[in-house]
């Protein structure tokens, strides 16, 4: 009997799950939404309400598709065609706009470990501890949700980086060329400002 058609036995493996889809649990699993929006500042659960300023698009002239928001407008966006793999960018209304991700997983990611991200480049260590500190000083249960959030999209919190490394990422993406095919520009076509410094924080 040939190997592929042959039946499974007792012992054998089952196939492996495909990867969870993570865009519709952001906007739709209780403990998702109460980490990503209300921690991380990081709103799917209304797709159909997120639309770009008119003019908004990248230089290249790939697709940019906005899939969430944060409470002050600023839009999540896919760049390009595909799924969740697409690289990321975060467009400011304050007319800013960069890179954040290589996918939805190291956005997650990102969120999980440092939901205070907008703050991190061009900060020493210690201003970025002291901002770590400011944000679990005001969400005392952080730890908590983040675990309950990060089981529910399939991910284990042993697993995730640490805080330096999802920075360092950020810098990295800012600085390579990621940056430039993400390039953001307005509606008169001049480029949005960059979204961080590039400087590395150093200690």
């Amino acid at each position: 009997m040939n190997g592929s058609n042959a039946p499974a036995g007792p012992d054998a493996p089952a196939h492996p799950a495909a990867p969870k889809q993570l865009l519709p649990l952001l906007g739709s699993d209780e403990d998702v939404v109460a980490f990503f929006a209300g921690v991380a500042d990081l709103d799917a659960t209304d797709p159909a309400s997120h639309q770009l300023e008119d003019g908004v698009r990248l230089a290249s002239g790939a697709r940019l598709e906005q899939f969430a928001r944060a409470g002050s407008g600023d839009a999540f966006c896919f760049v390009g065609e595909g799924g969740e793999e697409r690289p990321v960018v975060y467009v400011s209304l304050d007319g800013a706009a960069g890179p954040l991700a290589i996918g939805l997983r190291e956005l997650v990611r990102l969120c999980l470990v440092a939901p205070w991200w907008r703050d991190a480049p061009g900060r020493t260590a210690r201003e970025l501890q002291a901002v770590a500190d400011d944000h679990r000083e005001h969400t005392p249960d952080i730890d908590r949700r983040r675990e309950r959030a990060a089981r529910a999209l399939g991910l284990d919190p042993a697993d995730l980086p640490s805080e330096a490394t999802v920075v360092a990422r950020l810098v990295e993406l800012s600085q390579g060329p990621v940056a430039t095919d993400c390039l953001v520009v307005g509606y008169e076509g001049d480029p949005l400002d960059p979204l961080f410094d590039a400087t590395p924080a150093h200690p």
